[in-house]
C-alpha cells in the first residue's frame, strides 16, 4: 500500500491524531485502568476487522496509540520502490474508527500532549557505524535499515528510539573544537511547539537556530548541548 504524503494526511482531517515522525499518534484520557482495557478491547476488535493494529502504551489516566504501516511503499525519484514504515490509508481508516470508538466510550482526546523522541547522529560513514549501533541498541543486525531505504536503526519492538544518521564530517571537529554529533529530536504537534520552546527558554535554554521554524527549531542548554524540536507541518490540518 502506498505511503501517504503530508498533504494527503492533512486532508484526512484526523482531528484527534497528529503526525509525528513516521506515524500517527493519539492520546485518550481515561478514568482508570478498567476504562482503558475496555476501550482497547474494542479497538482490538476494530483492528482485527481491518487486519491492522496500533502500537499501545498505557499510563495513569491515559492511553497512547500509534498507527504506522511497516509495509508502506515509497517510490524514489528514479521510480524504484522501497518498503518503509510510514502512514498508509489503512492507518487513516483505523484512526477514524478509533475516534468513533473513543466517542462511544466517552473518552476525550488530548492531541497536544503527544510526542515522539528519536536519536540523531551526524556522520559521513553511516554504513560503517550503523551495524555497531544496531547491535548495541537492539541486539539485532536486522534493525539496520528496517523500514527505511537508508541505514537508520529501528527496533521492531519499539523498545528504544529510532536512530537516524545525518550528514557530518569525518572527525567531528569545527573551529571551536569537538562538535556535538549526537542529539535528540523531539517531535511535537503544531499546537504545542510555541509553548515547548517557551518552556525550554524559561528553563535556561537558548534558541540557536529557528530558520526552519516551526518545522525545526534547534535549542541549546546552558552547556551548549543541542536538541531539535520538530513539527511535521506538511501533515498539519489547515481547518
Amino acid at each position: 500500500m502506498d505511503m501517504l504524503r503530508g498533504k494527503q494526511i492533512a486532508e484526512a482531517n484526523l482531528t484527534e491524531w497528529r503526525k509525528l515522525a513516521q506515524g500517527l499518534h493519539a492520546r485518550y484520557l481515561v478514568d482508570d485502568f478498567g476504562a482503558a482495557v475496555r476501550f482497547l478491547a474494542v479497538v482490538g476488535e476494530a483492528g482485527d476487522a481491518l487486519g491492522h493494529h496500533p502500537r499501545v502504551a498505557m499510563g495513569t489516566g491515559y492511553v497512547d496509540l500509534e498507527l504506522v504501516s511497516d509495509d508502506a511503499i515509497y517510490r524514489d525519484d528514479e521510480g524504484t520502490e522501497h518498503v518503509v514504515e510510514w502512514v498508509t490509508q489503512q492507518d487513516v481508516d483505523l484512526a477514524r474508527r478509533v475516534t468513533e470508538i473513543a466517542g462511544d466510550h466517552g473518552l476525550r482526546a488530548d492531541p497536544a500532549s503527544v510526542s515522539e523522541v528519536e536519536l540523531g547522529l551526524d556522520t559521513a560513514r553511516s554504513a560503517a557505524v550503523a551495524p555497531v549501533w544496531a547491535a548495541l541498541l537492539t541486539g539485532d543486525a536486522g534493525a539496520q535499515g528496517r523500514g527505511t531505504p537508508g541505514d537508520e536503526v529501528r527496533d521492531a519492538t519499539g523498545r528504544v528510539p529510532n536512530l537516524w544518521f545525518g550528514d557530518g564530517d569525518g572527525d567531528g571537529q569545527n573551529d571551536e573544537g569537538p562538535r556535538q554529533r549526537f542529539h535528540l529530536e523531539v517531535y511535537v504537534p503544531p499546537e504545542a511547539v510555541e509553548a515547548r520552546i517557551a518552556a525550554a527558554v524559561a528553563a535556561g535554554g537558548t534558541v540557536v537556530d529557528d530558520s526552519e521554524s516551526p518545522g525545526l527549531t534547534v535549542i541549546a542548554d546552558p552547556d551548549g548541548n543541542r536538541g531539535v524540536l520538530c513539527v511535521d507541518t506538511s501533515a498539519a490540518s489547515t481547518d
